[in-house]
């Protein structure tokens, strides 16, 4: 019995001003493991009955709360318990600037991350483009948010880069977005057959919407040739690029049937001789 009042009576020093015992640190411990069933316990009650979607979000907003209280319950502890927290932190001062200046950037992410969760700029699903990258939002986590790319590249994003960079929401207003196609043709063309052909080539492709008529717009008078646009719907721009694709093959397929010329930039020179 000696023994383990003698073990739990340790003290390991910590400064000059600063120790802390073995029971303190078993209490410390049996403090936390406790502090984290009930916020479990907590956390099952809240979103026992949330919608799927209010749960993920709410669940990313508990994490960050769950290592404030941690962090909390530790120092109440200690100095219950009788440490001079005070003159730990003294002690480590020189230490905690160290730590405070490498950990920068882990801070901006952390209150990056709690903004986007309270502004509600992002979601789970949602598609956006950053920096001229576009993948489906798949977690918020507490300094990063995990993106997937069409081509199923796992994009990693330090969340402060949505507070420094101009952040595209895809998504924002709903699945449905509102695409389109450029084509230039040769002067001289029909306009009204390559409308026709517009349309039909958009039409034609099984992801875009037909609820929502696709449109075609005579854009300007070119350099070289006559500039349209087709835009349609999708609720699945996530494949934007590749349904753009799919409808220029079938384009150029459409204008080769009927004799439409794409043409390319030429120049006329005139030689004079004097």
């Amino acid at each position: 019995m000696k023994k383990v009042l003698d073990f739990l009576n340790y003290k390991i020093p910590l400064g000059q001003e600063a120790s802390i015992s073995m029971q303190t640190i078993l209490l410390v411990i049996f403090v936390l493991l406790l502090t984290a069933y009930v916020l479990k316990l907590v956390r099952n009650l809240v979103t026992r009955k949330l919608p799927v979607n209010d749960k993920a979000k709410f669940g990313s907003v508990f994490n960050y709360l769950k290592w404030l209280a941690y962090v909390v319950i530790f120092l109440v502890t200690l100095h219950t318990s009788g440490v001079n927290v005070t003159a730990v932190f003294a002690a480590s001062a020189a230490l905690l600037i160290g730590v405070g200046l490498a950990l920068q950037t882990l801070f901006q992410d952390i209150i990056s991350g709690i903004f986007i969760l309270v502004d509600q700029t992002v979601h789970a699903g949602d598609i956006i483009e950053l920096e001229g990258k576009i993948g489906r939002v798949e977690e918020i986590n507490l300094r990063t948010t995990r993106a997937v790319t069409i081509d199923n590249k796992v994009m990693i994003i330090p969340n402060h880069l949505y507070l420094t960079n101009t952040l595209y929401n895809w998504t924002a207003n709903g699945e449905e977005t509102r695409e389109s196609v450029e084509i230039g043709v040769a002067y001289g063309s029909d306009v009204q057959l390559v409308k026709k052909l517009l349309l039909e080539a958009a039409n034609s492709h099984s992801s875009v919407l037909k609820s929502t008529k696709a449109l075609v717009y005579f854009s300007d008078f070119g350099e070289s040739a006559l500039n349209f646009r087709v835009a349609f719907s999708l609720n699945n721009s996530f494949e934007v690029k590749l349904i753009q694709s799919d409808i220029r093959f079938e384009i150029d397929r459409l204008f080769r049937e009927h004799k439409i010329s794409i043409p390319f930039p030429q120049r006329d020179i005139h030689i004079i001789d004097k």
